[in-house]
């Protein structure tokens, strides 16, 4: 049964529609159903009028038309004798529109929604095609406007650092992990700020965080009370961080091992030509550092007098001099085996061979087929027994680490020369191997162990740190929480500051990820 559509029943409630007028936009005029007010001073209501007027507002489009209300407002005498209130208008109702708006709620609900979701300028165009008059100005003041902070008092927390701009401006980010929201955004990543904010929730128990100490010492002065989780993601990338250190320590060592401890610049590529002419001018300035050094001068003195930074200086004396050449992933590793079985056949011509991988699907360049090939044609030209290439000490912490049936007959060799040549790096390794299956197995009781084995190895200085931090890494091993739910927050915080050009500030960004939590 057909049953016909009134307009009253697309307005919104407490109107009565008097008129409609259908034009480019669809006029509605219409006035409140009530037949009295309540004085907004002393709350008594009233029914004497005292004038009208027109109050325009919009609303929700229909059948792609905007909607514009008319609504004849009235203006009422106050009853009451005593109060200083003589003249009011009525008040439409928050669910109808807000005082002064000049959208219907629903309306308004719907343009909050937008800027949240797409920010000012997407948002604003997007509504522009919904029939929804809202410029980009507009969504944000929304969005500022209707930002509420969550009522709930966190309990457990999780607190990261995030770029304003990577190097130069870090804010911190809090993050409610029960309840899985972010509850502030702080404007930078100092210790006090981050102190204040701890002292004003003394109602927290629990803080997840990465091992950065400023977080931790905050923490300590503002809620000494609190449980520390050491995040456990942090925790193993620390250690492989710590392993490869420990293997450029260790590449002088390794270059005697595998034969290869002088290098022949004739054998070399274009490229590793260059790499090799930058390791040299490192080498130099390491040598030079070194010097100083010896003289007794501090690392302070060292960097001025150089000209070089502290944090150069210091890893120089600590032993982490840079590789002779730098690994990087390559597009050719997948046709490895196709490029092996051409070269076998016989088709040493670096451009045929270019070509019958594009027709395989390599998309990479004639330069990387052609680099391979004159590398594998020095490699078989050079006499037996003379040096070749040892790999950077990334790619060797890689394949030490490793499953041995993963790796090729000639990976495995160089590794097991390795390991018979420098055991301690091999020690170093198996501690690393214990500690990944101790972090993921949630092994408590091993920790003491593994830090006292690993104190007499090359893994000294990362076991010293988790000593100086065992409190929040037994907690780790212990507690549930840990703080990638902080790093997924703060991904999303990413996308948002894209979406807006990086130009939010810092209540935009908060709103944002409130309003969506």
């Amino acid at each position: 049964m057909s049953r016909s559509l009134h307009s009253s029943s697309v307005i919104p409630r407490g109107l009565v529609v008097d008129h409609v007028e259908a034009g480019a936009d669809l006029t509605i005029s219409a006035q409140p159903v009530a037949v009295s007010a309540r004085c907004p001073n002393c709350d008594r209501p009233s029914s004497r009028v005292h004038s009208c007027y027109t109050r325009t507002l919009s609303d929700l489009p229909i059948a792609g038309r905007r909607v514009v209300l008319d609504v004849s407002v009235r203006r009422f005498r106050c009853v009451g004798t005593d109060c200083q209130t003589k003249i009011f208008a009525e008040r439409l109702g928050p669910d109808l529109a807000a005082a002064y708006a000049r959208r219907t709620a629903r309306l308004d609900c719907i343009v909050h929604h937008l800027g949240l979701a797409l920010g000012g300028r997407p948002a604003a165009s997007f509504a522009h095609r919904l029939m929804i008059p809202a410029s980009r100005d507009t969504m944000l003041r929304t969005v500022r406007r209707r930002a509420e902070r969550p009522a709930e008092c966190p309990n457990v927390i999780g607190i990261d650092d995030w770029a304003f701009r990577r190097g130069q401006r870090y804010g911190t980010l809090v993050c409610d992990l029960e309840r899985r929201r972010v509850v502030a955004l702080l404007p930078d990543r100092e210790s006090g700020t981050v102190e204040a904010w701890l002292a004003a929730h003394p109602e927290i128990a629990i803080v997840a965080r990465d091992r950065g100490g400023c977080y931790g010492e905050a923490t300590v002065r503002a809620l000494p009370h609190a449980v520390q989780v050491a995040d456990r993601w942090h925790l193993m990338e620390n250690a492989s961080a710590a392993f490869l250190d420990a293997v450029r320590k260790s590449m002088a060592a390794i270059r005697t091992a595998v034969g290869a401890a002088t290098i022949n610049p004739e054998r070399l590529t274009c490229a590793e030509r260059l790499q090799y002419e930058g390791y040299l001018r490192r080498e130099a300035t390491s040598e030079a550092i070194l010097s100083l050094s010896r003289q007794g001068m501090p690392i302070k003195t060292i960097a001025r007098t150089t000209g070089h930074s502290r944090k150069l200086v210091r890893n120089v004396l600590r032993g982490l001099t840079g590789d002779v050449f730098r690994s990087r992933q390559s597009s050719l590793e997948a046709y490895l085996p196709r490029l092996d079985a051409e070269w076998a056949s016989g088709c040493r011509n670096g451009a045929e061979l270019w070509r019958r991988l594009r027709a395989s699907g390599f998309t990479g360049s004639l330069r990387v087929v052609g680099e391979w090939a004159t590398r594998r044609r020095r490699n078989e030209q050079a006499p037996d027994g003379s040096p070749g290439k040892v790999p950077s000490a990334r790619l060797l912490a890689r394949l030490m680490t490793t499953g041995r049936d993963s790796l090729t007959k000639a990976e495995a060799m160089t590794v097991a020369t390795i390991e018979a040549a420098v055991p301690a790096l091999d020690e170093a390794r198996a501690l690393l191997s214990r500690f990944h299956a101790m972090i993921r197995d949630r092994r408590r009781p091993d920790l003491e162990a593994w830090i006292e084995g690993a104190t007499v190895s090359l893994l000294a200085s990362f076991a010293n740190g988790l000593r100086k931090d065992e409190a929040a890494v037994v907690a780790a091993l212990a507690e549930p929480w840990s703080n990638g739910q902080t790093e997924g927050q703060i991904t999303r915080l990413k996308l948002v500051k894209r979406q807006m050009y990086g130009r939010a500030k810092l209540d935009l960004l908060e709103a944002r990820l409130i309003g969506t939590g």
